[in-house]
């Protein structure tokens, strides 16, 4: 690896808080980036993290004083797994891995058909493949389209459904992949196909847990460091 590691987990933070704040501009609500983290004055939709730290021991109480406590459902996404926010009202929610995949690693074949969404149709059908019948297809709304950084990759079967899929956040040092969805054997193989294709110079990264990073290893990523997120009690 010709990148070490704690550069490798301060690119995919970087990454992943810009994935972040595209989904929270999506929604109208703005994040700031500092030095130390990124964090939104407001709460963040569904499944997002009110902040995210982008250096190691940063300063837990200058990070909580950024975000809205007192609203439910306040979250840190602690990207290097160094705080200790529990006097601050807060609890481990679930820890996880970063993970990497080398630029031009070898990618296994795929039956589907992969392309970028480009319209508010087509990101409503990917929308509900993804959500599954789980009522949270409205978190993807038409503001990504826009984005300049966000590519949501659909896979399709061949009646023409989509079955699998991803969103893909480049930076420049990375491509954040993250919201995969599909039969793993098929969606890894055509998410990674897609990604080589539009990105072929860029390492990916993302974050994974349980299965979900037992999966991404057989399909050649490494873990590089460990992560959490916690949840404010309030």
């Amino acid at each position: 690896m010709t990148t070490s590691r704690q550069a490798l987990i301060r690119y995919a933070a970087r990454n992943n808080a810009e994935w972040c704040a595209a989904m929270c501009r999506a929604h109208g609500v703005a994040g700031e980036f500092g030095a130390e983290a990124w964090a939104a004055a407001v709460r963040t939709p569904l499944y997002y993290p009110d902040a995210v730290t982008l250096e190691p021991e940063t300063g837990g109480d200058t990070l909580v004083a950024r975000i809205d406590t007192a609203s439910p459902g306040a979250s840190v996404k602690d990207s290097f797994a160094d705080q200790e926010l529990a006097a601050a009202g807060f609890q481990v929610l679930f820890e996880a891995q970063w993970v990497h995949r080398p630029a031009g690693a070898p990618t296994a074949s795929s039956a589907l058909v992969w392309d970028v969404v480009g319209d508010s149709d087509t990101l409503r059908a990917w929308a509900l493949a993804w959500d599954d019948g789980a009522g949270d297809a409205d978190l993807f709304r038409d503001g990504l389209l826009a984005d300049p950084g966000t590519f949501v990759i659909s896979g399709r079967s061949a009646d023409g459904r989509v079955v699998a899929g991803a969103v893909a956040t480049r930076s420049e040092q990375v491509v954040g992949v993250s919201n995969v969805f599909g039969p793993p054997h098929a969606a890894w193989p055509l998410v990674l196909h897609a990604l080589g294709e539009l990105f072929p110079t860029l390492p990916v990264v993302g974050y994974e847990q349980g299965d979900d990073l037992r999966v991404a290893l057989r399909h050649g990523f490494e873990p590089i460091g460990p992560l959490r997120v916690w949840t404010h009690r309030g």
